[in-house]
């Protein structure tokens, strides 16, 4: 996560070219009402879907990479299978923002439309914390399972979609249901040393995704149709694009009891399950009341996000997040998409100095931990640095991007005191073990705390502040 304060480009203001989704679709005379709308109202309508939108398309934009586009770095090799990576990120990687930088990774996406899959786990006869972290296409974590929540005993677990209602076989542990068609793991394995990526290799390869069929030795039901994904445009999906990046999602996310009046004021701007919009149908004002209205929004999202040192209650099932649901998940989704939930692990973040200002890779900067202060887990803490706006990791001559309780070699005060220096500068020798080299430049740092306890979940530890060194 999966970090935090992220602050994308600018949009632009030009007109967008919009795509036509290569699915089936019912045209609707758009938009859809707007006669009906004051230039007030269609503006408003347009910023609610906008943000309602925006963790759905990033989401989307991490799955068409991973699972679709054969020619990014990161693709895993389609839906349906593991991939595992046997190493530590560094900047090299771009898959997501806010890399986790503790744990090495394994994607999966899981297409529930022909059929449900069978996830097989290994015994966990090391030790080894490992989780298996579930998310739709909302980006809410609606299931988990792993070393905290399902143990460290071999099983099996059905993913379903949303109305499946077929026979559950008995070897079967746990049967998780989700509300989209799609979903995603990120699923996270310690390793234990530098001398661990053979042991970590060979558990990563015991994670299996199976079609239940197969499983049960039955006959395979009919495949699901072929899709014609859209290609991934950022400046499209931030723009008035994000409609038919919207419409094209939809119908793999059936709408929910709750959502439903909401979509009924969405349809008003042609937004819907078959509705294909068009951009051209729209007055030349309203045109430019649709760019306004997604450059405001996403002006907006940046503002708040620029705001959260804590992330807690950002991330989670849609019951979790509770009414503000909407507003949460973007905030997520904009400054560290899948992280966990907080019972899982708690994130905090740095982004600013006392004054409010940016932190500056040329300033120095001292993060102290007091004698006994430490943050209380049960597992590890971290802290990684990472560029911004990008909020990847920073290249550096130690290739070192993170340090915490797993760090060897670090220096302790004689009070027993930890202090970690963050400059770009190379510092004296003496406080080189304890150096995490930050760019010439801005960045943020996010800070990773694996199995809270009930002190750091309470409120009742609090973050050290980041000194400026005069």
């Amino acid at each position: 996560m999966s970090g935090l304060g992220f602050l994308k480009k600018k949009i632009v203001t030009a007109c967008v070219v919009l795509f036509i989704v290569c699915m089936p679709v019912k045209i609707l005379q758009l938009p859809l009402g707007a006669e009906e709308l004051t230039d007030a109202e269609f503006k408003a309508i347009v910023k609610d879907a906008w943000l309602y939108a925006y963790a759905p398309l990033q989401n989307y934009k991490t799955m068409y990479n991973q699972a679709v586009n054969k020619n990014f770095p990161g693709y895993i090799g389609g839906f349906d299978r593991f991939r595992n990576y046997a190493r530590l990120y560094t900047p090299q990687d771009h898959d997501i923002v806010c890399p986790n930088n503790d744990t090495p990774y394994s994607w999966a996406w899981l297409d529930l439309r022909a059929e449900p899959l069978v996830l097989t786990l290994p015994d966990d006869v090391s030790g080894r914390y490992y989780v298996n972290q579930w998310f739709d296409m909302y980006t809410h974590n609606f299931a988990y399972t792993g070393v905290r929540t399902t143990g460290n005993k071999a099983g099996n677990y059905l993913f379903v979609g949303p109305d499946w209602h077929g026979t559950v076989p008995e070897n079967i542990s746990k049967v998780f249901r989700s509300e989209t068609w799609i979903i995603g793991t990120l699923t996270r394995t310690q390793l234990l040393g530098a001398d661990d990526i053979a042991d970590l290799q060979k558990f990563q390869q015991q994670y299996r995704l199976t079609p239940l069929s197969k499983f049960t030795g039955s006959a395979a039901p009919a495949g699901a149709s072929d899709i014609i994904w859209p290609v991934w445009d950022e400046k499209k999906a931030l723009g008035p694009g994000f409609i038919d990046y919207l419409n094209f999602l939809l119908p793999f996310m059936p709408t929910v009891a709750s959502e439903k009046g909401m979509f009924q004021r969405f349809a008003k701007i042609g937004i819907g399950q078959g509705a294909e919009f068009n951009f051209n149908e729209l007055s030349s004002k309203r045109k430019q009341l649709l760019i306004q209205a997604c450059q405001e929004s996403f002006e907006q999202l940046c503002d708040e996000a620029k705001k959260i040192t804590e992330t807690d209650d950002l991330f989670g099932s849609r019951q979790e997040l509770g009414s503000d649901y909407i507003r949460k998940r973007a905030i997520g989704a904009m400054i560290g998409i899948y992280a966990n939930t907080k019972t899982e692990a708690v994130y905090r973040a740095w982004s600013l100095d006392k004054s409010g200002n940016v932190l500056d890779g040329n300033k120095k900067w001292v993060l102290r931990f007091d004698s006994g202060k430490f943050p209380p887990v049960s597992l590890f803490w971290s802290i990684t640095l990472y560029n911004a706006p990008e909020k990847q990791l920073v290249e550096n001559s130690l290739k070192r991007y993170s340090l915490g309780s797993k760090s060897k070699g670090l220096h302790f005060q004689p009070d027993g005191a930890l202090e970690i220096y963050i400059q770009h500068e190379r510092p004296e020798e003496a406080k080189i073990s304890n150096w995490l080299p930050a760019p010439s430049g801005r960045f943020v740092l996010a800070g990773r705390m694996y199995g809270p306890l009930p002190p750091l979940l309470n409120g009742e530890w609090k973050l050290p502040l980041l000194q400026q060194v005069e």
